[in-house]
């Protein structure tokens, strides 16, 4: 049974045009994660991030957390089985 999983999250709050996304891919790749980070229609930033469940849940908590650029309201996240296909970290 495999350790790897597919984090997606969704980021509200002043998180576009703050350097977030570049923020959230050196810590997804200090983490050893792959997968991207993009801004979306509605001023959210939305996380893919595949790796082990303990690098995928550090993430998560640093999203939360207090050292982000700009200024996170809420992290809405879904788990799912880590399907393979990403490589590296990159912003969309």
């Amino acid at each position: 049974m495999s350790d790897e999983v597919r984090l997606t999250a969704w980021v509200r709050g002043h998180v576009q045009g703050v350097g977030f996304r570049w923020w959230t891919r050196a810590r997804a790749l200090e983490l050893g994660l792959v997968g991207w980070a993009r801004n979306t229609n509605d001023g959210r930033v939305e996380v893919v991030a595949e790796g082990t469940r303990e690098a995928c849940v550090k993430l998560l908590e640093l999203l939360r957390g207090c050292g982000t650029p700009g200024r996170v309201d809420g992290v809405v996240e879904r788990w799912g089985e880590a399907r393979g296909s990403l490589t590296g970290f990159i912003e969309r």
